[in-house]
Formats: C-alpha cells, structure tokens, sequence
C-alpha cells in the first residue's frame, strides 16, 4: 500500500500558531507554519516582531488513510482542520513548497517592501496626523521620514516614523 500524503490546513485559537505547532509536533505530526516578521507599535515605540505569515493557520501533512486524526481536535491550540462540505480542505503541494522557497536563513518569509520615491503621494494611517495625505519628500534616517502636507493651504515639511505611512492607493505600510 502507498503512503498518498497531502498537506492540510489547520485552523488555530487567537494568536496561539506556534503553541498548536508545537504541540503537534510533539505527537510526531508533521508540521509547517510560516512566518513573517512585522512592525508593531507598543507602548508609543515600534517593535519588531516574529509572527505567523497567516494568522490563525498552519499547515499539516497527514496521510488521509494511515494517519490518526482524532487527536488534532483536541490539541492544546488547534481549533480544527479547515473543510468545505464536511471534507478536509487539501492544500496544494505548490503552495507549500513556493512558501519554504521563499524562506530567509531564519525561516522568515521574505516581504518586498514598496521603496517609496520623492513625490509618491502617502497616506498617513497612524498618529496625530492620520488620515491625511502628503508627499513623501526623503528619508530621514533611522526609519523616520519627511513628508509635505497641505496644512491651513501652505505645504509644510513634517518629519514621520515610516510605519505611519501607506503608499496611496495601497493597503500595506
């Protein structure tokens, strides 16, 4: 009999990947679980982070003949397997394989950053000043940005962390 392995998607509690990863594991199920590093802002600072690429999800390589899938439910972090009519969801081999393809020497997914240029217009989605737009001029140094913005109908250079940008038209910072 042939072994027909697939990968699997595993639906997990809030912010608890990497637990259900482990815990995975450690009942010898093989596992994947990409990420990313990100910016957050906490407590007024910007921080980097390490967190899971797709929130809630990891991925799990299973054999849907052998393997014993009982025990996934009820794993400390697992919520359950993804399905659609009753069926688990496969996830293509491709997708796995383009994503550990795109891994960095520290398992990080690699993310290409939009450069921005002098005159793109940005808009500002974090601070005082969220909400509006401006030009982007240059950078500054040290993650801060110059910015011009329309203030009382005279442009004014402002000086701006670059996390509290978005390209406009963009959803990403």
């Amino acid at each position: 009999m042939t072994v027909q392995r697939s990968w699997y998607l595993v639906y997990t509690k809030p912010r608890q990947e990497q637990l259900a990863e482990e815990n995975l594991n450690r009942q010898g199920y093989e596992t994947y679980l990409p990420l990313v590093q990100n910016t957050r802002r906490r407590n007024g600072r910007y921080i980097k982070i390490i967190e899971s690429f797709f929130p809630r999800y990891l991925f799990i390589h299973l054999d849907c003949v052998t393997d014993n899938w009982a025990p996934i439910r009820s794993t400390l972090g697992v919520s359950k397997i993804v399905e659609f009519g009753g069926v688990p969801a496969i996830v293509p081999e491709q997708l796995i394989n383009g994503l550990q393809q795109n891994q960095d020497e520290r398992g990080l997914q690699q993310i290409n950053e939009t450069e921005l240029k002098p005159g793109d217009e940005v808009v500002i989605i974090d601070g005082s000043f969220a909400g509006n737009t401006g030009i982007f001029q240059q950078r500054k140094g040290a993650g801060r940005v110059a910015v011009l913005m329309d203030i009382i109908g005279k442009y004014t250079e402002v000086t701006l962390s670059e996390h509290q940008l978005s390209i406009s038209g963009s959803d990403t910072n």
